[in-house]
């Protein structure tokens, strides 16, 4: 069993920021990528950030420069700082993760987390 814990989101005003972490826990021998998808009412879920386990980042559009995603290996984490956030950045933010475990190490499955609410608003 895996599981994903994300925590950081809340209220920002315009212009603010806010840090998002993600901790990966279970029987796991190795996470591939590690990132961060959001769903704002009555749209699609959409990519925002991923980190491969070596470090490579791919970003959306609407994110680059604002945006900075990071990981932990060593401490299964990974984290999205959000700076000048923006009221359209509002959503909710779902970690993602592609996983291999220790039952099935040659397999990758995809994880979810259960989402952490971002509200920018003056």
């Amino acid at each position: 069993q895996v599981q994903l814990v994300e925590s950081g989101g809340g209220l920002v005003q315009p212009g603010g920021s806010l840090r998002l972490s993600c901790a990966a826990s279970g029987t796991i021998f190795v996470i591939n990528v590690m990132g961060w998808y959001r769903q704002a009412p009555g749209k699609q879920r959409e990519l925002v950030a991923v980190i491969t386990n070596g470090g490579e980042t791919t970003y959306a559009d609407f994110v680059k420069g604002r945006f900075a995603v990071s990981r932990d290996n060593a401490k299964n984490t990974a984290y999205l700082q959000m700076n000048s956030l923006k009221p359209e950045d509002t959503a909710v933010y779902y970690c993602n993760a592609r996983i291999r475990t220790m039952r099935r190490p040659l397999e990758e499955t995809e994880y979810w987390g259960q989402g952490t609410q971002v509200t920018v608003s003056s």
